[in-house]
């Protein structure tokens, strides 16, 4: 059985950091693509970066040059360090992960970050 659990979100002021973790059991983080989801209050969950199991990252504009998306393969932890946060960064992060060979796709129960302006 898949599981992600999140950690690391909280209050942080504008220009602050936050490191978030993302635990995966029950499969092999170097065989899925991880990644990382927002969702604001009253919007669409986005996406904000993602890794493949080839190690090819992803980002969205808003957060490139800002955020970045790592994989810790012995630890089978993904993390999202976010730098230089901002107000609109605010909302709950979910991770993901799809195995390579699978349909099947795993989310978090979300972690909130909140950025006080």
């Amino acid at each position: 059985q898949v599981q992600l659990v999140e950690s690391g979100g909280g209050l942080v002021q504008t220009g602050g950091s936050l490191r978030l973790s993302c635990a995966l059991s029950g499969s092999i983080i170097s065989l899925n693509t991880m990644g990382w989801y927002r969702q604001a209050p009253g919007k669409q969950r986005e996406m904000v970066a993602t890794i493949s199991s080839g190690g090819t990252t992803n980002y969205a504009d808003s957060g490139k040059g800002r955020f970045t998306i790592s994989r810790d393969n012995p630890k089978n932890t993904v993390y999202l360090q976010m730098n230089s946060l901002k107000p609109e960064d605010t909302g709950v992060y979910y991770c993901y992960s799809k195995p390579r060979y699978s349909v099947s796709s795993y989310w978090g129960q979300g972690t909130q970050v909140t950025v006080s302006s």
